[in-house]
């Protein structure tokens, strides 16, 4: 399955929510673009690709089982989510084990272990910081405290203005 095809399934699942595809989507092409300037190996940005467009795929259950799609919540519920999301597709159990870590792990900025989950925290947080109106106190803390790729952390400055 290709990161469109991918991208289709995960439109499809929103049910014309259009404020979680406009996320999802946004998401991703933060994260297709920090991957491209930090030079990730092909394998590695196909995972984080399919992980940004699937990292919320657990909110609408968290709003209507809890009233609410809090980050730990996403984190909890997503992953059994995304594996089921992704049984049918060509990826490996590999593959779908890394994004199903990413999707448990995409608002935890402590024990990254690699380029893609740093990644999926950078290009979550830009979108989630525009999307609600983040302090420039809060944003240069994140820049401060979790933000770690070089180019992440030229969008961020670029972006919101905010230096370190």
């Amino acid at each position: 399955m290709t990161i469109p095809e991918i991208m289709e399934k995960m439109i499809r699942y929103s049910a014309g929510d259009l404020h979680d595809i406009g996320h999802f989507v946004k998401v991703w092409a933060y994260a297709k673009t920090i991957g491209a300037l930090e030079g990730l190996d092909p394998d590695v940005q196909f995972i984080l690709e399919a992980a940004a467009i699937t990292h919320d795929i657990a909110c609408p259950m968290c709003r209507e089982k809890y009233g609410n799609a809090g980050g730990r919540l996403q984190e909890r519920e997503g992953p059994p989510l995304v594996r089921s999301f992704l049984a049918d597709t060509c990826l490996t159990e590999e593959q779908i084990g890394r994004v199903a870590f990413l999707v448990g792990h995409h608002h935890t900025c402590t024990g990254v272990d690699g380029l893609d989950w740093q990644i999926l925290l950078e290009a979550d947080y830009i979108v989630n910081a525009a999307e609600q109106g983040y302090s420039t106190s809060d944003i240069r803390s994140f820049l401060i405290t979790c933000a770690e790729t070089p180019s992440g952390k030229k969008l961020i400055r670029e972006i919101f203005g905010v230096r370190e």
